[in-house]
């Protein structure tokens, strides 16, 4: 069965973990060297577990009503020996493990795209803290970058970063020359619009469909470029930071020159360029394609698939599947309990980040198994991913056998109904205190 798959494989990578636990020890000579109460195994799994209750509540929900439970207090103290490597490292081993490589017309598609994530007040931290306005409370403030799988519905990689020192494009980049997969087709939004993010995606051998500004500020407004409100051009720019008189010449031709200034980041042309130096040109190539998605509006996005094999009504179906990522953004949060962090410490709360994301993609491998008999209903149906979550989390407690699994999950069915889109809500959000917590 899968869920026993997904179980062992989760258990073998937190064993792989403990038995290197050296590696992610503050301490390394002195904690989780004895016995105790509460082992490093024993501490991560808990973590894994949390929801969004108490730390009190956490703590007798996963060890059991006991009269010698540790106090909470005792397990701050141990997670504190922990680094919250430990845990990036965890969600590398299970993610390893379980991957698929499942394709779409022969490509990994993933999507790029990134969240805040609001904690509690810290003034102490400079980097992720923000003084508030009138309307909202003072807060901190983390960023995490995601690279999420389309097809397995899971994350493959993942970058946290304090707010204030974030870099969307730069944690991209980590990403990309990171990965080991192999002909991808990368889906991003506005914020990787980035000359130095396409060289990357090329130089990996990749393909990318961003999405781009249709006003001042964007690649495409660099180029000449139909005035309509439908097209597909082809550009060859020819990148250079050399600004003589000569390529001053050259660069009046927008759509095959194109200076890039030493205070942008471009990591395949020399930083500067004196008089004498000779000319140094990075090729860079791709479509820039306009399509309307309603009556009333367009999106521009970049590409360097061929035109041929997706034309521009199959970029738009594509583009559209990059919406995965928000919906698990979403689930992220509020079904899996990501806003309800039980530390105002950064290196606790990076710990339950990773946590979640590992708990995050055992879930959906489980409920990605379940087959669901359609009987001639109006809508097609999925699992109901906020029940399968609970029953994944007492599974993996093994406080549900595995034959009953598929079939909890399998009553727990909820229609897919495409096509729906609500206005987004903007509104001032604050930290949940640690004062309110679900029971």
């Amino acid at each position: 069965m899968k869920s026993q798959k997904a179980k062992a494989l989760l258990q073998g990578a937190i064993q792989d973990l403990t038995d290197c636990k050296c590696f992610f020890s503050h301490n390394p000579q002195a904690d989780f060297s004895r016995k105790r109460k509460l082992s490093f195994e024993q501490m991560v799994q808990a973590i894994l577990c949390m929801r969004g209750g108490s730390l009190a509540n956490e703590m007798m929900d996963y060890f059991g009503i006991q009269e010698d439970l540790a106090t909470t207090s005792a397990f701050v103290q141990r997670r504190s020996k922990i680094l919250p490597e430990a845990f990036e490292c965890l969600f590398d081993l299970f993610t390893e493990k379980t991957d698929e490589d499942k394709r779409y017309e022969g490509m990994r598609l993933l999507a790029a795209d990134g969240s805040d994530f609001l904690l509690a007040a810290n003034p102490d931290d400079p980097d992720s803290f923000f003084p508030g306005t009138e309307e909202q409370k003072s807060y901190n403030l983390l960023h995490l970058n995601a690279l999420y799988d389309l097809t397995q519905h899971i994350y493959v990689d993942a970058i946290l970063q304090k707010r204030r020192k974030s870099d969307e494009c730069g944690a991209l980049v980590s990403m990309i020359d990171r990965s080991r997969l192999n002909r991808v087709l990368l889906l991003a939004d506005r914020g990787y619009e980035s000359f130095n993010v396409l060289a990357h995606i090329q130089e990996k051998g990749w393909t990318f469909l961003i999405r781009v500004k249709d006003g001042v500020g964007g690649i495409a407004c660099g180029l000449d470029l139909p005035d309509a409100v439908e097209f597909d051009v082809p550009i060859s720019l020819n990148l250079t930071v050399k600004q003589t008189n000569e390529m001053k010449a050259l660069l009046k031709d927008k759509n095959h020159f194109k200076y890039i200034s030493s205070s942008a980041r471009f990591d395949f042309l020399p930083r500067h360029s004196r008089k004498h130096d000779p000319v140094v040109f990075y090729n860079l190539s791709f479509r820039v394609v306009r399509f309307p998605i309603s009556d009333t509006s367009f999106e521009t996005v970049l590409t360097n698939l061929d035109a041929s094999s997706f034309p521009p009504v199959r970029l738009k179906e594509l583009y559209a599947m990059r919406w995965g990522i928000e919906t698990s953004f979403r689930e992220l949060k509020h079904t899996i309990g990501l806003q309800h962090f039980h530390a105002k410490k950064v290196e606790f709360v990076h710990q339950e980040i990773f946590a979640r994301l590992t708990m995050y993609n055992f879930y959906e491998l489980i409920t990605q198994s379940v087959v669901i008999q359609q009987n001639g209903r109006m809508h097609a149906y999925k699992v109901n991913f906020s029940a399968a979550v609970h029953v994944c989390r007492q599974f993996f407690l093994g406080d549900i056998p595995p034959p009953l699994v598929e079939a909890l999950l399998a009553k727990h069915i909820s229609p897919i109904r495409p096509g729906r889109s609500r206005p987004r809500k903007l509104k001032p959000k604050q930290a949940l205190s640690f004062l309110y917590r679900v029971a």
